[in-house]
């Protein structure tokens, strides 16, 4: 089947089991947070166009945020922003905005399912049964849909950023070290959302290639 299916979830719904799919936007940026979506679905759900939040556009993503969020039987937003990503690292950092996305939800999924390869439950989510899934938001429904809402949040935030702190061009490149951007931290220095831990990924020429998310 090709593009986001219903299987997994599906599966596990036979069971009895409301499913949450969860998955991240941010991880890479040099600036920003990172922030996670929880989405869950009555059983039958479909909404046309949903998939992987970078094969899909800018504007389409914007419409089927709006699809999701009013078709979804629960819908969770976590966010972790740069000072906590510095203390705690990425990797912890991105278990954290996860573990917030599901205690947002507003119920208790009885299964998750998690973009990757890597999940460790916190507070919120401790003692659900979870399923990670490698390349899942081109896969699982839900855990598309996570995606979307994740990459459409965090685009919005750091368009907000871009008011506050102009001359990043945070509007355009949401935070990732493309060539401008780094270039404006040579000029200019770090501003308060940037991630003081990434600072060794910042050369002295700037002249190098994009990173893309």
């Amino acid at each position: 089947m090709s593009g986001p299916h219903h299987k997994v979830e599906d599966s596990l719904r036979l069971g009895g089991l409301q499913v949450a799919g969860i998955d991240e936007a941010g991880r890479g940026p040099l600036a920003g947070p990172v922030v996670a979506a929880a989405v869950v679905f009555r059983a039958g759900t479909f909404i046309a166009g949903v998939d992987d939040s970078k094969k899909v556009t800018p504007r389409a993503r914007a419409g089927l945020f709006d699809q999701i969020m009013s078709r979804a039987f629960a819908v969770g937003i976590g966010s972790v922003d740069n000072t906590v990503i510095d203390e705690i690292n990425i990797l912890n950092a991105t278990f954290l905005a996860m573990d917030r996305a599901v205690g947002s939800l507003g119920v208790r999924p009885g299964h998750l399912i998690v973009d990757g390869n890597l999940f460790r439950p916190g507070p919120a989510s401790s003692g659900i049964p979870f399923r990670t899934v490698i390349g899942g938001d081109g896969e699982c429904f839900s855990i598309a849909a996570a995606s979307i809402i994740a990459k459409v949040t965090r685009d919005r935030l750091m368009e907000e950023f871009d008011r506050t702190y102009p001359g990043y061009g945070f509007a355009r490149n949401k935070g990732y070290g493309t060539v401008d951007h780094r270039a404006a931290i040579l000029r200019l220095g770090f501003c308060p959302i940037h991630r003081r831990t990434f600072h060794a990924r910042l050369p002295r020429d700037p002249v190098i290639a994009a990173e893309e998310e």
